[in-house]
């Protein structure tokens, strides 16, 4: 019965759609996966009053929340408002201290706001962006997944991530991350399950990894 099942929430990553999920497999008998989307932020809204409304979305008690990259950002602070089984943060960091020193220079500098985000239909830029990497063969790919190329919501991205204060960390929180992840680069990671030759995108690239621990994780 799906009230006996845990229930499992996924959010992507910036500019990504849930699609980067599609090679997740749970166990049906004990799992229900539920997949979240990214919309466009209001005037005046910061990841707290993004993370209340997203949170209202999750229509489960107790839920595991899995985020990804600024999406790991995201759950953390949907924590805030509802109670969770587990927070699953993948390539993505867990407080300030984890950010590498291009973003903390970023929100020193506010540099971050020059960026050309007015290029973000050129696939190769959002790539950039998204998962901090440039890449040829897989851009067809990767196009696939990143379907959210308004401007506004890219430039709010990037700034609510340089400027993310983390005061207490979720109890329940678990963090799994990339031993080659180009974005957060594990040097600045503390307290983590490390995955050996990981990237910031192994999600997609690693998904079997996920499909045999992530269970493990969950019921831990």
């Amino acid at each position: 019965m799906a009230e006996d099942k845990i229930h499992v929430y996924f959010m992507p990553g910036m500019a990504a759609n849930p699609s980067i999920f599609k090679n997740i497999k749970l166990p049906k008998l004990q799992f229900e996966k539920h997949l979240l989307e990214w919309f466009i932020p209001t005037e005046g809204m910061d990841i707290k009053d993004y993370a209340y409304e997203m949170s209202k979305k999750i229509k489960h008690e107790n839920p595991v929340l899995v985020g990804v990259s600024f999406g790991g950002i995201l759950v953390q602070e949907m924590g805030r408002f509802i109670p969770t089984k587990k927070i699953i943060v993948v390539s993505s960091i867990k407080h300030e201290s984890e950010l590498p020193k291009r973003m903390i220079f970023a929100k020193y500098t506010q540099v971050h706001k020059l960026l050309p985000t007015g290029l973000i239909n050129n696939i190769e830029l959002l790539t950039k962006y998204a998962f901090g990497e440039i890449v040829t063969k897989r851009l067809k790919l990767y196009e696939e997944y990143l379907s959210i190329r308004d401007k506004y919501y890219i430039d709010w991205s990037i700034d609510q991530m340089v400027n993310w204060r983390q005061t207490k960390m979720p109890e329940v929180l678990v963090h799994i991350h990339g031993e080659k992840d180009a974005v957060f680069p594990v040097g600045n990671i503390k307290d983590c399950i490390i995955i050996k030759n990981g990237t910031h995108t192994m999600i997609i690239h690693r998904a079997k990894w996920f499909n045999e621990h992530l269970p493990t994780i969950i019921l831990q």
